[in-house]
This record gives structure tokens, C-alpha cells and sequence, in this order.
């Protein structure tokens, strides 16, 4: 991972005993394969003037599916179709028997805007969908700026547990700050949106905010940037091929030209990606393939470890994913988790236009570096 993004891990919290100390990360699996995209009718995607962004309203709502692939119940104004992972909860380990802890470090947040989307519409997030370190991830613990250069700090503080009833239990907090790498230093960028125009996106609040949220980002390019767009439906196809970021116009209306058609082949945007991102490498930038999406395909090889395994490969070659999601109802938050884990990127949930303006504006550096 990245460890010059920015909050490369906001803060670790864990229990560390004079007599017992937690277990390793759970390890994370990958899903076996890409959920079927199941046809709602759901409001066609509108287009926003090109400079403006509005915030939007989430109007789909729905539950979680469980491991074993049923539905959880739900109310009638709960999201429906969401698909999450359970990877279960570390057990406490006695320091006697092992007296190291390790922890993976995770840059994702997208299981903390995805709460908040439940919670702005009123339902509780699916205890699935919950990754406490993505909802730590997401704020600012004020933890110092390492020195220059130097790819990350380690703040590490503790006190007796307030959760026992005796002073021989610890708790241990071991923040995790990556080097914030200022503006000017931000190296050029290579990047590749590959977007999801599917049926599945024909909503306001999934491919109406990609484009509003894409905008967003294009405004900030320099002229030593590059953009290429890929587009998926029943087919992949180029709609942009590498185009400097000062020409913003010929970004932003292939952008605004995207309309939703067919049905999702995933493998084949991905690919197709990928491709493109080869085509445009710049060996001395930052070479990223972003993916909008829902996470849902129901056309190509729906075998997610197929296309796992591919992008581990295009990792070694210097380009790595990241992954916004899009939507609620019919959402597969295992899949864009597990596509940016092992694209060596990171996960992020868009839920409005005030988080499309944290990543891509105010946070747009740590977004791409």
C-alpha cells in the first residue's frame, strides 16, 4: 500500500495485556463471484452543468446479504441487494503463548460513508458491512507530520483499560501517519477512469454523481496529467484516449456524453482499463486505473478471483486501482473492497457531493499519492 498517502492509518486501536494481547488481522477473502445485476426501475441519471455541483439525494434505500447468500430481513425502506463480508473478530491471544501482535494497515473508508448513508436515511448499517478501522481511517487524528521524505510516523500511547476490572489489562493505541506530500510535490499523474455505464448505474445517485464527481476532479488536473476513459456496459470501449489535463473541455464532455446501456460486463471494462493505463504509463508519475462503480456484472468471466489474479499481476507492473462506489440498493461493497486491496489502491463510497469534494478537492494529493 501507499504509504505516502495521506493518514496512511489514522490510528490503531488495540488491547495490548501484561497477560493477553490481541490476535493478527483477520485475513480478508475475496469473493467468489460478481453478484447478478437484477433489473429495478430506478430514475433515469441526469447530467449537471459543467463548473457546478449540487449536493444529491440518495433515493434508493435496502438490506445486507449474509455469507451464505440470503437476504437478511429487512423493512420496506431499507436498501435491498447490499452484499458485504463477514471476516469475523480477532481472538484474544495470551501473551504467555505469543507475545507479538501484527495488523495489517488499511487506507480504505468507504465502510464508514456507507454507514453514514444508512444512518442519513434513516436505517442502522448491516453489522457486515462494519470495518471499524475504515470508520478510524476516515477522520483526522492530528498525528505530527513525519519529517520529509520519510514515508511514515508512529505515535503510540496507553493507559489502563477502562473495560476491566483490573489494572493488569493495558490498552495500547499505535497511530500509523503517513508523510503528507504538499501540493507542488505531487508527482504527474497517469490516470484511467474506467466507468460503469450499465443499466445497474441508470440512477442520479450513481452515474449522474460519477460525472458531477469526476468534474471535480478534472478541474484540479495540471497540464502534466493524463486522462483516459474507459467505459463498460455489455461491451468495454474507449471513450477518451490519453488527453492532457489542460485540455479539460475534451475531458469533461466525453464525461458528460456517458448515458447507461446494456448490462454490466466488468471483465472486460477492467481489462480493457488496465490497457489503456499500459498505453498512457508514466514511469516517473503516479499510474492509477480508478473504477466508478456499483460492483455489480452479470456478463464475461463473473469469476472475481480471475480478474483478482490479473490485476496482483498489473500491480508488479506499476499501476494500481482505486475503487468509488456508487449507490445504493442492489451494491456490492465485498467486491470494490476486494478489487482495491489487491490493486495496492483504496476503497472509497461516494454518498454526495460533499464527499466527492473531500476526495477530489480538498484531499486530492493523498487521493492520487
Amino acid at each position: 500500500m501507499n504509504t505516502k498517502r495521506n493518514a496512511l492509518l489514522m490510528g490503531i486501536l488495540f488491547v495490548l495485556l501484561f497477560t493477553s494481547a490481541c490476535g493478527g488481522a483477520a485475513a480478508t477473502q475475496a469473493p467468489t463471484t460478481f453478484e447478478p445485476y437484477q433489473d429495478y426501475s430506478a430514475p433515469a441519471a441526469t447530467e449537471a452543468p459543467m463548473g457546478t455541483y449540487v449536493p444529491s439525494v440518495n433515493e434508493a434505500q435496502a438490506p445486507s446479504i449474509s455469507n451464505s447468500g440470503a437476504p437478511v430481513q429487512r423493512s420496506d425502506d431499507e436498501p435491498y441487494d447490499m452484499f458485504f463480508q463477514d471476516y469475523g473478530v480477532n481472538p484474544s491471544i495470551d501473551t504467555d503463548d505469543d507475545n507479538l501482535s501484527t495488523f495489517a494497515l488499511d487506507v480504505d473508508t468507504g465502510s464508514y460513508t456507507v454507514m453514514r448513508n444508512y444512518l442519513n436515511d434513516g436505517n442502522l448499517p448491516p453489522s457486515d458491512s462494519v470495518r471499524v478501522e475504515e470508520y478510524v481511517n476516515y477522520f483526522n487524528q492530528n498525528y505530527s507530520n513525519p519529517p520529509r521524505h520519510q514515508a511514515f510516523g508512529i505515535t503510540v500511547d496507553g493507559a489502563p483499560s477502562p473495560f476491566t476490572e483490573t489494572e493488569r489489562y493495558q490498552m495500547l493505541r499505535v497511530g500509523i501517519q503517513g508523510y503528507q506530500v504538499p501540493d507542488e510535490e505531487r508527482k504527474d499523474a497517469s490516470l484511467t477512469f474506467v466507468i460503469d455505464v450499465s443499466g445497474s448505474m441508470d440512477m442520479d445517485n450513481r452515474l449522474g454523481l460519477v460525472k458531477r464527481s469526476l468534474e471535480l476532479l478534472v478541474e484540479q488536473l495540471g497540464r502534466r496529467d493524463t486522462v483516459s476513459i474507459v467505459v463498460y456496459g455489455t461491451e468495454a470501449r474507449v471513450v477518451l484516449d490519453p488527453t492532457p489535463g489542460s485540455d479539460k473541455d475534451a475531458i469533461l464532455s466525453a464525461i458528460y456524453s456517458l448515458h447507461p446501456e446494456g448490462s454490466t460486463n466488468a471483465e472486460a471494462g477492467i481489462r480493457l482499463g488496465y490497457k489503456m493505463a499500459l498505453r498512457a504509463y508514466n514511469p516517473d508519475g503516479i499510474n492509477r486505473v480508478i473504477l466508478c462503480s456499483d460492483g455489480v456484472a452479470n456478463v464475461g468471466n463473473t469469476e472475481a478471483e480471475v480478474i483478482l489474479d490479473e490485476i496482483r499481476g498489473h500491480v508488479e507492473e506499476g499501476v494500481t486501482m482505486t475503487t468509488i462506489g456508487f449507490g445504493m440498493d442492489n451494491y456490492n461493497d465485498t467486491l470494490m473492497e476486494q478489487l482495491a486491496d489487491n490493486g495496492d489502491g483504496f476503497y472509497a463510497y461516494v454518498d454526495d457531493m460533499r464527499e466527492s469534494k473531500r476526495l477530489f478537492i480538498d484531499n486530492l494529493t493523498s487521493t492520487l499519492q
